[in-house]
């Protein structure tokens, strides 16, 4: 469920950026620093091409593999 949750913020991150938004209100300012930790891994290795920016796609589909990885991991276990 923690996956989830965090790939659902992620989203928001992602959709937040296509508007316009008061970075200051507490809402938007937790989702940034919930997500800006995991977000700034990949911008350190992938630069963004003009004013797009694919890191938090591909921060995106990284949290879905390592979410499967875990999946079947606890289902190996059991």
């Amino acid at each position: 469920m923690a996956f989830e949750v965090y790939t659902y913020l992620i989203i928001i991150r992602i959709l937040l950026s296509w508007v316009r938004h008061n970075p200051y209100q507490p809402l938007i300012r937790f989702i940034y620093e919930i997500t800006d930790p995991y977000l700034n891994v990949f911008k350190r290795f992938i630069p963004p091409f003009g004013a797009m920016d694919f890191s938090p796609i591909v921060a995106f589909f990284v949290l879905q593999l390592l979410r499967n990885i875990v999946i079947k991991f606890l289902l190996f276990l059991l």
